[in-house]
């Protein structure tokens, strides 16, 4: 048989890949179902089942199109893809509708643990009431653990009378313990609508001064590398590639040490800073603890970080406007001034637009900045826990699924990573629309 010519063999070859990855995983997902109760087989026993069932299959399927055989170096990039890409969009989705937390997160409650005192098939009798060992009322289909040494199993209560449990199925080992499991549910737009009647102290703030932040990050940012840029251009200038090495260093360095270095600097009480300005008779500046201040400092450092790629993207922008042009316009009489608004700036104006736009887009959602420079604070009356003044969109989402309920306030912070999709997507159409940018694609 021969391979389909075009984008049909593409998305065919695709197709039956995708296919024997998905076939390979629900079996071994569905055997791992099927075994654990009675075996306690570990989750790495879903890869094992999986690569068992998709090498003979891979020889099967390449028996009956042998000339997808030559797309099989695809698997292990598509493998990651399902795996680390489109997993965790898929769960994040998923997540976002539920009421996934430290409280409800699918584990045994060890402190309800009871002993079993007898056991009949699936009727079992408890140590203590049921209500009070378990804590629940009713208990009719509450999720449970049933374990032993070396054994575990789950199921649900059908019936719950003083001290006697029945279970919707009889455990295959002799039960020694038994536990409710805080298992989350499907709560539809609950959080969605948490997150709009918070939004005056979250959403609203956050969102306008995310806005702010890359705006402003970028204004900065392309104003500083624009004039740099045009300074280091000139071929006159002595000593040029030892400013442009000088000028980079803060974007060759680490960003992560920059920002720890940047904190201690600012620091209010024992930073160089501050120390400096004390010599001049200035007042100390509560750089990161005056909600203000924080912001101001935030620009600042992201200033320090990402002029040089502006810098850069500056002067190899300037490096093809050729020399004819300033040397018609000086014939002309024109000025350096009216070189600089009448040729230099409309031809930086077409390359620099994408690079600007991928500039907001990334700091947009430039998170490190944030959290390790101010970890979102300073605290700020009237706002959450989780969305203090520097915060930003995706610092709220992450403050709030690994600090708020237990530390694992998943589904919420699923719920506001969905918005913050939303929002992206929107302002990105909003900036292609008013630049033009997609307008040559089309």
């Amino acid at each position: 048989m021969r391979h389909p010519p075009g984008l049909k063999g593409f998305l065919l070859a695709l197709a039956l890949l995708l296919g024997l990855l998905l076939l390979s995983t629900g079996v071994g997902l569905l055997a791992y179902l099927l075994l654990e109760p009675h075996l306690a087989l570990p989750g790495w026993t879903i890869l094992v089942v999986a690569l068992l069932v998709m090498v003979p299959g891979a020889v099967a399927v390449g028996r009956l199109f042998p000339w997808l055989t030559d797309w099989y170096y695809f698997l292990p990039a598509l493998a990651f893809l399902l795996v680390f890409t489109l997993y965790p969009i898929g769960l994040t989705v998923y997540l976002a509708f539920t009421d996934y937390s430290g409280q409800r997160n699918n584990l045994p409650d060890r402190s309800t643990e009871t002993a079993v005192v007898k056991q009949e098939g699936p009727r079992l009798l408890l140590e203590e009431p049921v209500a009070e060992a378990l804590r629940c009322d009713p208990c009719q289909g509450e999720p449970v653990e049933v374990y032993a040494e070396g054994h575990r199993m789950r199921a649900r209560i059908v019936e719950a009378k003083g001290a006697e449990i029945l279970l919707d199925r009889a455990p295959p080992f002799k039960a020694e313990f038994v536990a409710k499991v805080n298992a989350f549910r499907f709560v539809g737009l609950k959080n969605f609508a948490f997150i709009l009647s918070q939004a005056n102290q979250a959403l609203f703030p956050v969102f306008l001064w995310n806005v702010v932040f890359a705006s402003s990050t970028v204004l900065l940012n392309a104003l500083l590398g624009l004039i740099l840029g045009l300074i280091l251009n000139n071929k006159g200038l002595k000593l040029r590639n030892f400013y442009r090495t000088l000028l980079i260093v803060s974007w060759a360095l680490p960003g992560v040490i920059t920002v720890q270095v940047w904190v201690a600097l600012l620091n209010y009480n024992f930073g160089a800073i501050n120390r400096l300005l004390g010599v001049l008779g200035i007042y100390p500046i509560p750089w990161l603890n005056d909600p203000d201040w924080a912001k101001v400092a935030i620009l600042l450092v992201n200033l320090w970080l990402g002029f040089p790629y502006m810098m850069t993207a500056t002067l190899g922008a300037l490096s093809t406007i050729p020399d004819e042009l300033y040397e018609a316009a000086k014939v002309d009489g024109a000025t350096p001034w009216q070189a600089l608004w009448g040729i230099t700036l409309p031809l930086l104006e077409k390359p620099m637009v994408p690079i600007l736009l991928s500039s907001f887009a990334f700091n947009f959602n430039n998170f490190y900045i944030i959290y390790l420079l101010t970890a979102g604070g300073p605290a700020q009356e009237g706002r959450l826990a989780t969305a203090q003044a520097t915060d930003i969109l995706i610092s709220w989402a992450y403050k709030t699924a690994f600090s708020a309920e237990g530390q694992s306030a998943y589904g919420l912070g699923a719920a506001i990573s969905l918005v913050i999709f939303a929002i992206t997507v929107a302002i990105s159409l909003v900036n292609f629309r008013v630049t033009g940018a997609l307008r040559e694609v089309k």
